[in-house]
């Protein structure tokens, strides 16, 4: 990267677990960068509860995935999620859901490329969040400054001037990046500045939580681990199956109660049935929108998760969209930052990442609707859920039928997760053959360019996404003569490792004799001969012909 040799490569606005995804990936490549944050400390507020199992992938390729998992969920509590009267009422109907070791279990009897390489993991934001900071805080790549936060910024042709205030002693500090990332949530000051709107629907509803501390498991795991016991009065989390949880419901009469006028007591005993012991750790009042901004950004300057895309919590994909952003860009800029790449290669980070953004946001709406289809059923019933007698048995088992039918796709919506495409990215090699997946329950598994590649477990036991290289890979099957690429790779000063495997059962799920694959594990092109290998490469890293 040229210009000014004082220039910071990359400055990212935003400490949480999206802004420090991008600090994480940069420093695993090497590349310089500074991190403001205007918080000195790490949230308080529980936002998500759930790593999927795609960010665990990303996670994984940066090597912090086994580290997380020390401070989550135990891997053998399940993920279930259970409809109730009350906590200690009724359980309607329970939708069970394997622990982490038995879904490695059934990653390794399923090994057809089915799977992904990690499972998900349960675990707060207010447990995740400081330990990516204590991972980063030990890298000599990343400036990482908390209580700082960004105040203003300019970009020209060269690159980013921005202002960042100290909050200790309001004094005024000049950056000068090439790169500007803003990682600075829903109210996003980057995205201010820039003037992109967000479009969609605001205020979807009001919302009340109340993070409690309580050891009352005969009351709040009174059935056994459960992950979410959802009811009518809400949906108690359970944060660490422990001592740690969160109560997400809506503030009763809500259009003439303020959020201060709000007893999150009652609301505590409604939703259990009785009394029990706990501590109120703090409670608050929010509101969900259905968000995404016009434009991932501008120039030089680009968004990534709450600042672009904001969505209800239902099926997890506020955080998890935006690891996906983050990493999706902070590879391009490493690259960009080497000089194999373009910087052409940047403006694909939002023909990628906003259809994503978009899909997920629908979704998120579609398991709202959802939601409130089941509440539907609880409201008709009302009285007759709370009756002692077989009446009320009889109307509790046909409830809990119909949500069984009903279903629970916001947990289990895998083409969501990770069947997602970048067929139609500037950066990836058109496929005519192509099959690009619709359906947002399940993944199929392709090698079709843009999807995600699939994982499998090689005959001598090792998992196929821990033997590609840092940047790109070239998966060779067979006989298939990979010197084109080779020789192209090293005239462009493009790292490339070519694997090759020979496993002839590996031909039904790779499809093709090479495959080549990006640092984020997508498809870039694939094929069984190659008839222009560096146009293919010039192609992936954003060159134009020629170039």
């Amino acid at each position: 990267m040229n210009g000014e040799q004082s220039m910071m490569p990359v400055l990212i606005a935003g400490g949480g677990p999206v802004g420090l995804t991008p600090a994480l990936e940069l420093a695993s490549r090497h590349v310089p960068c500074m991190l403001v944050e205007r918080f000195v400390e790490s949230t308080r507020f529980p936002k998500m509860d759930i790593t999927n199992a795609r960010s665990m992938e990303l996670f994984r390729r940066l090597g912090v995935a086994a580290d997380l998992r020390k401070v989550a969920v135990p891997e053998d509590n399940v993920f279930d999620v259970a409809w109730i009267t009350t906590l200690t009422g009724h359980e309607l109907h329970r939708f069970r859901y394997p622990s982490v070791t038995e879904v490695r279990r059934r990653i390794r009897e399923h090994n057809d490329g089915s799977q992904p390489a990690e499972p998900a993991m349960r675990v707060s934001q207010v447990v995740i969040e400081p330990e990516l900071k204590r991972m980063l805080l030990g890298s000599k790549q990343v400036d990482a400054r908390f209580g700082v936060a960004l105040e203003s910024f300019v970009q020209d042709e060269k690159g980013v001037t921005a202002i960042v205030r100290h909050a200790a002693t309001g004094v005024a500090e000049t950056i000068r990046c090439a790169y500007l990332v803003g990682c600075d949530g829903g109210t996003s000051r980057v995205r201010e500045i820039l003037g992109i709107p967000l479009s969609g629907t605001p205020r979807i509803g009001q919302r009340y939580m109340v993070h409690f501390r309580s050891q009352a498991l005969n009351v709040l795991q009174s059935r056994g681990v459960t992950w979410h016991n959802q009811s009518l009065r809400g949906t108690i989390i359970a944060q660490d199956d422990k001592e740690t949880w969160t109560l997400q419901t809506g503030i009763p009469g809500f259009r003439d109660v303020a959020p201060e006028g709000v007893d999150p007591h009652k609301l505590l005993k409604a939703i259990a049935g009785t009394e029990f012991d706990y501590e109120i750790l703090l409670t608050s009042a929010w509101t969900p929108h259905l968000l995404l901004a016009d434009a991932y950004g501008a120039g030089r300057i680009f968004m990534a998760g709450d600042a672009i895309h904001q969505v209800n919590p239902t099926g997890g994909y506020g955080m998890n969209t935006g690891i996906g952003d983050a990493v999706d860009l902070g590879w391009k800029l490493a690259a960009v930052h080497y000089g194999f790449a373009s910087p052409g290669l940047l403006q694909s980070y939002e023909a990628e990442r906003r259809p994503v953004g978009r899909r997920n946001m629908e979704g998120s709406k579609a398991h709202t609707a959802a939601r409130v289809k089941v509440a539907a059923m609880y409201q008709a019933n009302e009285a007759m859920l709370f009756d002692p007698t077989s009446r009320g048995d009889a109307v509790r088992a046909a409830i809990g039928a119909q949500i069984a039918e009903h279903g629970n796709a916001e947990n289990e919506s895998w083409g969501i997760e990770w069947g997602y495409c970048y067929a139609d990215s500037p950066v990836i090699w058109p496929d005519a053959d192509g099959f690009i997946q619709d359906d947002t329950l399940r993944y199929l598994p392709t090698t079709t360019p843009g999807t995600r590649l699939p994982c499998v477990y090689l005959a001598d036991g090792r998992c196929l996404f821990d033997l590609l290289g840092p940047w790109f890979t070239l998966l060779v099957f067979g006989s298939a003569d990979a010197s084109a690429f080779a020789d192209a790779a090293a005239r462009r000063g493009m790292p490339l490792r070519v694997l090759p495997i020979n496993e002839p059962r590996l031909s039904k799920i790779y499809e093709r004799r090479m495959v080549l694959v990006r640092p984020d594990q997508h498809v870039a092109w694939r094929g069984n001969t190659v008839d222009d290998a560096d146009a293919v490469l010039a192609r992936a890293l954003g060159w134009q012909r020629g170039q």
